[in-house]
C-alpha cells in the first residue's frame, strides 16, 4: 500500500501499549486484550490509509511520555494518555478506531458477545428493533446542521 508507512519497532511498542490501556484483557469474560499478538499482527496489517494519522498519533505519545510508553510505570502511563485524550485531535481519534475495528472482528472477541465469528454478510446480522423515540429531540431540532461545502 503506498501510503502506509511502516511503524518504527518504539511505534509497534506503544501501539501495543496503548492499545492494553484502551482494551484491557478480561478473564471474567475470557477474551485477550488489544495487545494480543494476532490482534496486534490484524492493526499491522490493515493499517492502510491510517497509517499517517496513526503514526503522528503514537509520535505525540512519545513527545508527551519523553520516552517509550511501556518504559512508563502505570501511573505515569495514564497522566500520558489522560493528557493524549484532550489534545490527541483527528490522529488519537484514528488511532482509537484502529485499535478498536481490529479488536472486535477479533474471532474470539465476537465468540464472547454471542456473535457468530464470520463476515456480517452476506448472511447478515439482525438487530433488535431500538426505541425510536429516542430521536425525537433530534428531529425537533428541524435544520440545525452545518452544511457540507
Amino acid at each position: 500500500m503506498a501510503d502506509q508507512l511502516p511503524l518504527t519497532p518504539r511505534q509497534r511498542d506503544d501501539l501495543r501499549t496503548i492499545a492494553a490501556m484502551i482494551v484491557p484483557a478480561s478473564n471474567e469474560y475470557k477474551v485477550p486484550g488489544a495487545d494480543d499478538p494476532a490482534i496486534q499482527a490484524d492493526m499491522l496489517a490493515t493499517l492502510g490509509r491510517d497509517s499517517k494519522l496513526v503514526v503522528a498519533a503514537l509520535d505525540h505519545l512519545a513527545r508527551l511520555a519523553g520516552q517509550p510508553l511501556a518504559k512508563l510505570d502505570a501511573a505515569r502511563r495514564d497522566a500520558v494518555a489522560h493528557e493524549f485524550r484532550k489534545h490527541g485531535g483527528a490522529a488519537g481519534d484514528t488511532l482509537v478506531r484502529v485499535v478498536l475495528q481490529c479488536y472486535y472482528r477479533d474471532d474470539r472477541v465476537l465468540g464472547s458477545l454471542g456473535l457468530e465469528p464470520r463476515a456480517p454478510f452476506p448472511k447478515g446480522h439482525v438487530l433488535p428493533d431500538g426505541d425510536w423515540s429516542l430521536l425525537e429531540p433530534v428531529k425537533a431540532r428541524g435544520g440545525t446542521l452545518r452544511r457540507a461545502p
